[in-house]
């Protein structure tokens, strides 16, 4: 008797455990998903916030169905105002964000340009996901309200590669504290950095482009319809919660598994479908 009773108690602790490992993501914070399957750029969340496709991306098999290749000269995509992502009425800032996707550089070690994955928000406060010169970026910055002058944080990727790329802001208040910006790529903590809350903006939303303003390492970044990513983007997310390790390890097997030879694996196959039961 004892010995189911042991038995019983480990089971019920093991599912608080899962349950825990997953409190991070909160579906209810969810304020963008572009799967990209088509030109339509549609949003997919219920939020309502479908994209404009700009010049003439193309339709390719992606890492989870299709995704949009872009040419790196006037493709994007333009995404609407959203009062969860980039309003200036309440609620004026947003303490936990999570943005994340997949994408396969053609040309890494460019610097003709900073190629954009996505970016919202202009040259006072923002986000960014970039690739330069060999590297793939993330950067917040608020450079008004608690003077957060920014962090950007990188690391190396190699040409015709997928990987999967997330910032995240965890935690934050209107205050610069440690370890509050993260970059994850292909599931892994890369680094954390100082950072704080992302208060509302008004400059709009691009993916594969800067559709208006946005701050680079080196400042660069200002001005509307530049810096465009050459190469395929795939299944871009927005939430207001800070994803965790156990998050992201379902969208990093699907890098980490499928083969350039045989994308339709296994692993695709079941991420679709938990994409479409969500």
């Amino acid at each position: 008797m004892a010995k189911y009773r042991f038995i019983f108690i480990l089971s019920v602790l093991l599912m608080f455990i899962v349950a825990a490992t997953y409190a991070a993501r909160d579906e209810a914070t969810v304020e963008g998903v572009w799967s990209l399957e088509d030109q339509d750029a549609a949003d997919t969340s219920g939020k309502g916030l479908d994209g404009t496709t700009v010049g003439d991306p193309e339709v390719v098999d992606g890492v989870i169905g299709s995704a949009l290749l872009f040419d790196g000269v006037d493709d994007g995509v333009k995404l609407p105002d959203s009062v969860g992502i980039n309003t200036i009425a309440q609620p004026n800032f947003y303490t936990d964000r999570t943005i994340a996707c997949y994408f396969n550089c053609d040309d890494v070690d460019s610097t003709e340009q900073k190629q954009t994955i996505f970016e919202e928000g202009g040259r006072t406060r923002g986000l960014v996901i970039n690739v330069f010169d060999g590297e793939v970026y993330v950067a917040g910055w608020n450079r008004a309200e608690y003077n957060w002058d920014g962090a950007w944080l990188s690391a190396a990727v190699d040409s015709g590669v997928w990987y999967h790329v997330a910032l995240v802001i965890r935690e934050a208040d209107a205050a610069v504290e440690p370890d509050k910006f993260e970059m994850w790529l292909n599931g892994e903590l890369i680094e954390s950095a100082e950072g704080g809350a992302l208060y509302g903006h008004g400059d709009d939303i691009g993916i594969g482009h800067v559709n208006a303003n946005a701050v680079f390492h080196d400042d660069d970044g200002a001005g509307t319809d530049i810096h465009y990513f050459g190469g395929m983007i795939d299944e871009v997310i927005v939430y207001n919660s800070a994803f965790d390790e156990a998050d992201f390890a379902e969208y990093a097997s699907a890098v980490v598994s499928v083969e350039p030879q045989d994308k339709f694996t296994t692993t695709w196959a079941t991420l679709k479908a938990q994409r479409t039961v969500r």
